[in-house]
């Protein structure tokens, strides 16, 4: 078991501490769990029977971000080369909680000198270890790690209980059985289904998250398959729910319907991806179940880019997802078709077309769309050579003409002053002109009347 790293150290230390004072004090969660499997842990979490007052009187500089749960954070500030790298281990008292009526937090906590009831309020078993750094000895209340070496999601005790103190653990429960590749236990899987419409009670925020890290996390088509069969897709995003069973035309599309077609997107994102090329792929065909029209001559989806885009940029307010967020997601869905027409495009739409913000990402989604259906990339891979080939200074020029130059040229200022300078910046782009009075002249021209004088 590795325990070498910076936070692990860290987090040792402050349990040293706490024991040096009298308490007891293990690593606690997820932290446990990630480190039986072998992988390094974001966190590092500590459990002990110290509670919040003696933990901010032990370590002063903390913050009691849920003292009245029994939770404080102890921060740790070092520098490292590349600046200031400040993290918190977080500290929580072995406790005990009492009914959930806000379905997120307890009504009232009763706080323990006893690791073994602290445990039975946590929400999966494979979560419910706690580990003795000093000596590796792992101590198991709930049978997590044979849940570990079976692969299985199971809620300790009573999974109705536990679902019902804090309704996000229903989606938690789906993203950890992705994540891990682990199957969901079958009263724990019972529980979710029947308990699924009760996620609205959950802040979208954090539903938000959890759909983040479930796209990101590498996992992205099993943890979709799951929403499904646990009927929370149907609850949290059901207008990707209306994917199923929306027929496409075979010959663009050999795998199938709508909602194949996506997962099969969701299972090329790579780990870590940026949330805004996630949220691009799922939501890239949102917009075909509304327009499906079975044309004679084949299935059509006439202008699903666009009522797409409204979608996205609908489901991404609900999200609360930021301006530059949203904007971007709806960016990716209104162009993700500009793909079929890059080899008749102008020099000037196809250097727009690459003046789009963050274009590697609608690259991406190009390719895993090509690689979601016919599987042919000559389309991403002119794109991108094309791109490659075209230094910055000739996608984005010097402008030949401003709006002061028009004024000095006779011109009054006006509406009309965009059009004549898109105008000479088009011609500019696709190279038939290179001056200033060349651009003055296309104007003259354009305009077919004399500057107002």
């Amino acid at each position: 078991m590795n325990l070498s790293s910076d936070k692990a150290q860290h987090a040792t230390r402050i349990l040293r501490t706490l024991r040096e004072h009298g308490h007891s004090a293990f690593l606690a969660g997820g932290c446990v769990r990630d480190l039986l499997l072998g992988r390094e842990p974001t966190d590092y979490d500590v459990a002990t029977s110290a509670r919040p007052q003696e933990v901010m009187q032990i370590f002063p500089q903390t913050y009691a971000v849920g003292a009245q749960f029994g939770v404080v954070l102890v921060p740790v500030l070092r520098d490292s080369p590349e600046g200031p790298d400040n993290y918190s281990i977080e500290v929580a008292t072995y406790r005990s909680d009492g009914a959930y009526s806000d379905g997120r937090h307890p009504d009232q906590v009763q706080f323990s000198a006893e690791p073994q009831l602290d445990v039975q309020r946590r929400d999966f078993t494979i979560n419910g270890l706690l580990l003795d750094p000093i000596t590796q000895e792992v101590f198991d209340y709930v049978g997590g790690r044979e849940d570990l070496r079976q692969g299985i999601i199971r809620a300790i005790g009573d999974p109705r209980q536990r679902f019902s103190e804090d309704k996000l653990r229903l989606l938690r429960a789906v993203r950890f059985a992705a994540r891990l590749g682990y199957r969901i236990e079958e009263k724990t899987f019972r529980a979710v289904r029947e308990l699924a419409p009760q996620i609205h009670q959950v802040s979208r925020e954090r539903v938000r998250d959890e759909i983040l890290k479930m796209l990101t996390e590498g996992h992205a088509r099993r943890a979709f398959e799951l929403l499904d069969e646990t009927g929370l897709l149907k609850q949290v995003l059901p207008e990707v729910k209306k994917m199923q069973g929306v027929q496409q035309p075979p010959q663009y599309h050999p795998e199938g319907d709508v909602w194949v077609h996506t997962l099969m997107l969701l299972e090329s994102l790579p780990a870590n991806c940026s949330k805004t090329l996630a949220l691009g792929a799922l939501l890239h065909d949102v917009g075909k179940p509304p327009t499906f029209r079975a044309a004679p001559d084949r299935i059509r989806f006439d202008g699903h880019a666009e009522i797409g885009t409204r979608m996205a940029e609908e489901i991404c307010r609900r999200f609360r997802l930021s301006n530059e967020e949203t904007a971007q997601v709806s960016a990716l869905v209104a162009n993700h078709m500009r793909f079929a027409d890059v080899t008749r495009m102008k020099d000037s739409t196809l250097k727009r077309f690459f003046r789009l913000p963050q274009f590697e990402e609608h690259l991406q989604l190009h390719r895993l769309d090509c690689l979601g259906s016919h599987r042919d990339l000559a389309l991403y891979e002119f794109t991108q050579e094309k791109r490659r080939s075209l230094p910055e200074e000739q996608i984005r020029p010097a402008p030949l003409l401003t709006g002061d130059d028009l004024i000095a040229a006779g011109y009054n200022p006006g509406p009309h002053f965009k059009e004549m300078l898109t105008a000479a910046e088009d011609a500019q782009l696709d190279g038939s002109i290179a001056t200033k009075e060349q651009a003055l002249a296309l104007v003259k021209d354009k305009l077919a009347k004399p500057p107002d004088r």
